[in-house]
């Protein structure tokens, strides 16, 4: 057949969330971004690809509530650091969590789209686009604290594999923290309702901090 043929269409690189926004993944704009879809999309990630003990799956956002206290218990923090360990995983309500080591086989491609994501989200919020260093080191600690007590209680690994990955964990007890798994509705209103006190600190008002 003759002729021109047809342009090729530009694949559909933006998701629609619940709020009626279009994120655009490739250029995410932080005016596209919503609490409420962070806290929806994250209480409905499953960490360890789901291969956790419990009725139901651990989430993402219940993860990120256990290591922003964990972070509070180590450092003296402010409410804009708070924050920070709070949505250090929050590009996961839209690119999923994906486990480590395929990350590492994924490559830079992901973590590209992550860190943009990640901009956009803080930007939203207030936050400065990237995380300090210091900082970053600061919440990753707490992050590996986490990930050895889901390790142990949750995904099936002895304490000395979980060591071997993530380190012996110092001055953090498992009584501490909310480590059971919770339904995703439940998971999404603490999410919601950790932000919102964090919020209130950072417009001047006295940090409650949960129990």
């Amino acid at each position: 057949m003759s002729g021109a043929s047809r342009p090729r269409a530009e694949p559909r690189a933006w998701q629609r969330m619940l709020s009626g926004r279009r994120l655009d993944l490739l250029n995410p704009s932080p005016l596209d971004v919503e609490l409420s879809d962070i806290a929806h999309g994250l209480a409905r990630v499953a960490r360890w690809n789901g291969q956790t003990s419990g009725d139901h799956a651990f989430s993402v956002a219940q993860h990120s509530l256990i290591v922003e206290i964990i972070f509070r218990q180590q450092n003296r923090c402010t409410p804009d650091d708070c924050l920070m360990a709070l949505l250090h995983d929050a590009p996961e309500y839209v690119i999923g969590d994906m486990i480590s080591p395929f990350k590492a086989v994924v490559g830079g491609g992901y973590k590209t789209v992550e860190k943009r994501l990640e901009a956009a989200v803080h930007l939203r919020f207030g936050l400065p686009a990237e995380t300090p260093r210091t900082l970053k080191d600061k919440i990753k600690k707490a992050d590996r604290v986490a990930a050895f007590f889901e390790a142990t209680e949750l995904a099936g690994f002895s304490r000395v594999e979980a060591a071997k990955f993530f380190g012996e964990p110092r001055g953090v007890t498992l009584d501490l923290l909310m480590i059971t798994p919770m339904p995703a509705v439940e998971a999404q209103r603490r999410f919601a309702e950790r932000f919102e006190a964090i919020e209130a600190a950072r417009a001047g008002a006295a940090l409650e901090w949960p129990a």
